[in-house]
C-alpha cells in the first residue's frame, strides 16, 4: 500500500483512490463540492486544492485538486500551507458572489455543506457589494422546491440525475457564469430518483418540498435508523419526527444495500403515519346483547378467544416479531399468511429455490457490480426501482473499467471515462410483457407473454448446459434471442440473472433459476435476484403459515370461528367478493392496524397497532438479509406495536408459551431459539441494556431545541421524556455523543460537517462500509455443496385466443404500494384503473382509447376503461395491480370477452 506524506505525517493509504478519498478516509478535513463518492471526480469546483511537493527539497509546491490526483508512494502534498489555503478562502469567495445571504430561511440553513465548507474555508466576510444575478425558479412537481440563485454550479445535480439514475428532462443551459440547472420549461421530474437531488445538492437550490409543508430544521427532528416499507429490497433510511408526526425521510447509508440513494416513492411515501385515517384508539363495534360499556379492551378480545375457534392471519408488511407471536398465539395449526394465492405460490418457490441455491441471491450493490444482466418478466423501475438503478450502473460498468484500461486512467476519473466511453454499453437483455425504462439501456429488449417469456428462459439454459430439456416448437425469432442472450451470458465473468412478482408467473422464475445454475455448471460466476412485492413477504414466508385460501375455506365450514388479523387488507389479497364472504361467516374479527380499510370496515374490534416510525421490529428483504428498524417517537393515543398488543391478548389469556415475554430482546431471542433459519437476528442491534460509558444513544441531537416550550400549550411543567425499553435509545438529546454501532446511528452527524456529507466520518472509506460492518445480516447463504436438479417442465406457449384475453399484472411506482398512496405528492402522480390492450386486440373488440370493456372473471363482472400500447403481446391484456378503487381480477388468466 502507497505511504504518502501529508503535511509531513506518513499515512499508509489504499492503493487506486484519488487524494481527497485518501484524505476523507484518514479523517482529515479537505473542503469539496462536485466531488461525490457514487459519482466519481470531474475536478469543477476547484475547492479540494492541496500543495503539492517534488519530494523533500521541495519547499513551493504546486497547487493541485485533490479529487483529480491519484495516491502514489512517497506522494508529499500540504492540506495547510498558507498558499494553498489562502487559494481555497478565494474560490469560495468566488463561489459565493451571488449566493444570496438567506441562511436564515434557507431549508438547507443549519444542515448545508455549503455552509460548512464556507466556515471550513476560513471565509467570514462577504467582499462582493453590486447587483447579484437572479434567475427565475421553476415548477418541479410535488416533491421539489427549486431555488436557482443559490447555486455554485458544482453539476452534482445533472451528474446524477442524468448520467448515473438516467434522467431526462433536467439539464444544464447557458454557460460561464450564467448557467441554470432545471427543466426546459416548468413540469413535474419525470426521473423515479429525483428526491436524491436534495440531498446531492450540497446548497439549497434543490429542497424537499414535504418537509416544507409541515417545515422544521432539521437539527430539531427526532430520529431513529429505519428500513424502507415501500416494497422488498429493504432500503436503509433514516425518519426524522416533531411534534408528533413524522416530517421527512433521508438516506441512511448501508454499504451493502441502497448506498446514497432512495426511490421517490421510499422517500416520499412517509404520509399515512401522519395521515387522518389512523387508528389512534380501539375500537368495539357491539352486537344485539353483548354488554360492552366499561370493559377494557383486552377482555374483549380474550371473550373471543374461543378454544379451537381461533385463527390468526399474518401480514407481508408487518414485523417479523408481530407475525411470530400471533403465529404462537392462535398456534402453528392457526396461522395463515396473509398473502394472496397466487403471491404466496410465487414467495415459496423463490424461497425453495434461494435456500437450495449454489448460486449467491445478490445484494443491490453487487447487482451493480455485474458485468451483463438479464432480466426476465420484470418492470424492475416499478416493481424494485433501486435494484433498476444498481442495474444502470452494472449496464455501464462494464464498458467503464475497459475504456479506464484503455486510456490509463483511474476508474473514479469520471468526466474522462464517460467521454471515452460514449453510448457502448454492457450487456442487458429484458423479456417483458411490456415495454420499462430499462429498455433503451438493452443490447435487446423483447416484449411477450409470460409463458413465452419462460420459453425462452429455458432455451438459454438449454444453451449454457444440455442437462436443461431443449425447447420444441421455438419460432426462429425465439431461437436467435436465446442464442444472443446465451453467447453473452457465456463471455461474462459475473453475469446476474433478475426476475420476481412481477410476471406473477412461476414458469419465469424457474426459467430464471435455471439461467443462473446453468451458468454456474460452466464455472461462471453467476448472482440470481428475486424481486419481493413488500417489505417483509420473505420474512413472513420463512416463518411459515397456511394458504390463505385455507382460511377461506375453515371459516365458511365452520361457523363460530373469531379471525384475529395483523395489518392487513385482506381486499388487497382477496377478490372483493371471496373477502366478502369470508367475513359473512367470521363471529368475530379482532383487526390490529393503523389505517382504517375496508378489512376495518368489517372488524368487531380494533386495536390501534404503531407504523414503522412507532414500532421496533424486524423485516428480511428480498435477498434474505434480516434488517432492524427502530421506533423514531412515542405515538399519540393507545397506539402500540403490534406485537406489543398480541403479548399482552397472551397474557390475559394466560398463554403458556408466551408467559413471560415483554420486551422486544425477548420475542427475537425466542424466534433465533425456534427457527434454524432465523439465528443471529437477536444481535442485528445491541440489546435494550446496551451503554456507551454508562449512556444510551440519543435520538435527538446536541443543537435539538424548543424541548421545553414544546408542550407549554397542554402544561408549562415540561415532561418527563419517554423511556425506551426496548432498544438502546433514548428519546431525548442527552446521551452519548461518540459514533454508536452502525446499526443504531440515529443521524450522521461530525463537528464541521452538519449535513449529509457528515457520513464520510461513519466509513472505513468513502463509499465503503460502515465502521463496524453494514447493518443486517443474511440468513440465506449460497449451498455451494449443492447439485441442483434443473427444473424441466417447459410451459406451452402462449398464442391469442378467439374471444378470449390473457389478463397479466402491470405496476406503478406510484400506486401499486398500499401505504404510500396516502402521500398527496404520490397520489397525485398515480394512474386511474384501466385495461392496457394492443391496438389489433382493441380493434377486434371494437373498443377505443378511452372506452369501458366489460370482461367476466369467476363469474363476475368487471369494467374498466381502454388504453392502447402495442408494446403488449397481442391477445393479451394488462391490468394495473393495487391501486385504490381497483377491483381485484387474478392475474396471468384467461378471461371471456
Amino acid at each position: 500500500m502507497p505511504i504518502i506524506h501529508i503535511d509531513n505525517t506518513a499515512y499508509e493509504v489504499k492503493d487506486g483512490k484519488n487524494l481527497l478519498e485518501a484524505c476523507l478516509s484518514l479523517g482529515l478535513n479537505l473542503p469539496y463540492f462536485c466531488w461525490h463518492p457514487a459519482l466519481g471526480s470531474v475536478g469543477a469546483c476547484r475547492q479540494c486544492a492541496v500543495k503539492m511537493f517534488k519530494d523533500e527539497e521541495d519547499k513551493k509546491g504546486r497547487i493541485m485538486m485533490a479529487c483529480m490526483e491519484p495516491v502514489r508512494d512517497n506522494m508529499r502534498v500540504s492540506i495547510t500551507d498558507s498558499e494553498v489555503v489562502a487559494f481555497r478562502e478565494h474560490i469560495i469567495g468566488l463561489l459565493m458572489t451571488n449566493h444570496p445571504h438567506d441562511c436564515a430561511v434557507c431549508d438547507e440553513g443549519g444542515s448545508c455543506h455549503l455552509q460548512d465548507m464556507t466556515v471550513m474555508t476560513g471565509h467570514a466576510y462577504r467582499d462582493y457589494r453590486f447587483t447579484k444575478r437572479t434567475y427565475t425558479n421553476q415548477y418541479l412537481g410535488p416533491f421539489l422546491n427549486h431555488e436557482m440563485n443559490r447555486c455554485i454550479q458544482c453539476y452534482r445535480c445533472v451528474r446524477f440525475y442524468k448520467d448515473f439514475a438516467g434522467g431526462k428532462d433536467l439539464d444544464v443551459y447557458a454557460a460561464h457564469n450564467h448557467v441554470y440547472f432545471g427543466r426546459h420549461q416548468d413540469g413535474i421530474l419525470e426521473s423515479e430518483f429525483s428526491g436524491n437531488l436534495a440531498e446531492v445538492c450540497p446548497t439549497g437550490v434543490f429542497t424537499d418540498k414535504t418537509l416544507k409543508q409541515h417545515y422544521t430544521r432539521k437539527w430539531d427532528l427526532t430520529s431513529a435508523p429505519s428500513v424502507c416499507q415501500g416494497c422488498g429490497l429493504g432500503c436503509n433510511i433514516f425518519a426524522g419526527e416533531r411534534y408528533g408526526s413524522l416530517r421527512q425521510i433521508t438516506n441512511r447509508y448501508n454499504g451493502a444495500v441502497n448506498g446514497y440513494f432512495l426511490c421517490d416513492r421510499g422517500r416520499y411515501g412517509y404520509e399515512f403515519v401522519n395521515s387522518s385515517e389512523r387508528i389512534r384508539e380501539p375500537q368495539v363495534r357491539h352486537f344485539p346483547g353483548e354488554g360492552a360499556n366499561g370493559v377494557p379492551i383486552l377482555q374483549h378480545v380474550k371473550n373471543r378467544m374461543r378454544p379451537g375457534k381461533v385463527i390468526g392471519i399474518g401480514s407481508p408488511r408487518a414485523s417479523l416479531e408481530s407475525n411470530f407471536v400471533l403465529k404462537e398465539l392462535v398456534g402453528e395449526d392457526n396461522f395463515y399468511l396473509g398473502m394472496a394465492p397466487a403471491e404466496h405460490d410465487l414467495i415459496s418457490l423463490m424461497l425453495r429455490i434461494m435456500k437450495d441455491s449454489p448460486v449467491r441471491t445478490a445484494s443491490m450493490q453487487e447487482a451493480a457490480t455485474a458485468d451483463a444482466v438479464l432480466i426476465l418478466g420484470e418492470d424492475l423501475v416499478n416493481t424494485a426501482p433501486m435494484l433498476a438503478l444498481s442495474v444502470r450502473q452494472a449496464v455501464f460498468r462494464k464498458p467503464a473499467q475497459d475504456a479506464a484500461a484503455h486510456i490509463h486512467v483511474a476508474g473514479w476519473q469520471d468526466a474522462a471515462i464517460r467521454e471515452s466511453v460514449q453510448e457502448e454499453k454492457g450487456p442487458l437483455f429484458i423479456l417483458n410483457v411490456l415495454e420499462t425504462k430499462l429498455d433503451e439501456l438493452a443490447v435487446g429488449a423483447y416484449h411477450t407473454a409470460p409463458d413465452n417469456i419462460a420459453r425462452i428462459g429455458y432455451a438459454v439454459s438449454h444453451l449454457l448446459c444440455d442437462e436443461v430439456p431443449e425447447v420444441t416448437g421455438m419460432s426462429d425469432a425465439g431461437k436467435v434471442v436465446a442464442q444472443k442472450i446465451a453467447a453473452a451470458l457465456k463471455g461474462a465473468k459475473k453475469p446476474l440473472i433478475i426476475s420476481g412478482y412481477g410476471s406473477a408467473s412461476e414458469a419465469v422464475i424457474k426459467a430464471a433459476a435455471n439461467v443462473a445454475w446453468a451458468l454456474h455448471r460452466q464455472g461462471i460466476d453467476a448472482m440470481l435476484s428475486y424481486t419481493m412485492p413488500e417489505c417483509n413477504s420473505l420474512g413472513l414466508e420463512m416463518l411459515g403459515g397456511h394458504r390463505l385460501e385455507s382460511a377461506v375455506d375453515r371459516v365458511v365450514n365452520d361457523n363460530g370461528t373469531t379471525a384475529i388479523i395483523l395489518e392487513n387488507d385482506l381486499y388487497r389479497r382477496l377478490d372483493e367478493h371471496t373477502a366478502s364472504h369470508f367475513f359473512d361467516h367470521c363471529k368475530d374479527v379482532v383487526l390490529l392496524d393503523h389505517l382504517y380499510n375496508a378489512t376495518a370496515e368489517r372488524a368487531n374490534v380494533i386495536l390501534p397497532s404503531g407504523t414503522f416510525a412507532e414500532s421496533d421490529g424486524t423485516v428480511v428483504n428480498n435477498e434474505g438479509r434480516a434488517q432492524r428498524y427502530l421506533q423514531v417517537f412515542v405515538p399519540s393515543g393507545s397506539v402500540l406495536e403490534s406485537w406489543h398488543w398480541l403479548l399482552q391478548v397472551a397474557a390475559i389469556c394466560g398463554h403458556d408459551t408466551l408467559k413471560g415475554l415483554k420486551y422486544l430482546d425477548d420475542v427475537t431471542r425466542m424466534i433465533a431459539d425456534r427457527y434454524k433459519i432465523f439465528e443471529g437476528i437477536a444481535q442485528l442491534s445491541p440489546p435494550a441494556n446496551f451503554r456507551i460509558v454508562g449512556q444510551k444513544i440519543p435520538r435527538e441531537p446536541h443543537r435539538y431545541s424548543g424541548r421545553t416550550a414544546m408542550l407549554a400549550d397542554v402544561n408549562v411543567s415540561e415532561p418527563k421524556p419517554p423511556e425506551d425499553d426496548d432498544t438502546a435509545l433514548s428519546f431525548t438529546m442527552e446521551g452519548y455523543r461518540g459514533e454508536p454501532p452502525s446499526s443504531i446511528i440515529p443521524f450522521v452527524w461530525a463537528p464541521g460537517w452538519n449535513s449529509v456529507q457528515s457520513v464520510n466520518k461513519y466509513q472505513d472509506e468513502p463509499g465503503g462500509a460502515l465502521h463496524g460492518g453494514n447493518p443486517g445480516k443474511r440468513l440465506i447463504e449460497p449451498n455451494i455443496n449443492a447439485r441442483t436438479t434443473f427444473f424441466r417442465e417447459v410451459p406451452e406457449p402462449f398464442l391469442p385466443l378467439s374471444g378470449h384475453l390473457l389478463l397479466v399484472p402491470l405496476y406503478h411506482i406510484y400506486g401499486s404500494e398500499e401505504l404510500s398512496v396516502h402521500t398527496a405528492g404520490i397520489a397525485e402522480r398515480m394512474p386511474v384503473p384501466y385495461i392496457m390492450l394492443h391496438s389489433e386486440d382493441a380493434q377486434r373488440l371494437q373498443v377505443v382509447e378511452g372506452h369501458l370493456l366489460h370482461f367476466t372473471d369467476k363469474g363476475h363482472q368487471y369494467t374498466l376503461p381502454v388504453v392502447i400500447n402495442d408494446t403488449l403481446q397481442k391477445g393479451a391484456a394488462g391490468i394495473p395491480v393495487g391501486l385504490p378503487r381497483m377491483q381485484v381480477a387474478e392475474a396471468p388468466q384467461l378471461i371471456k370477452i
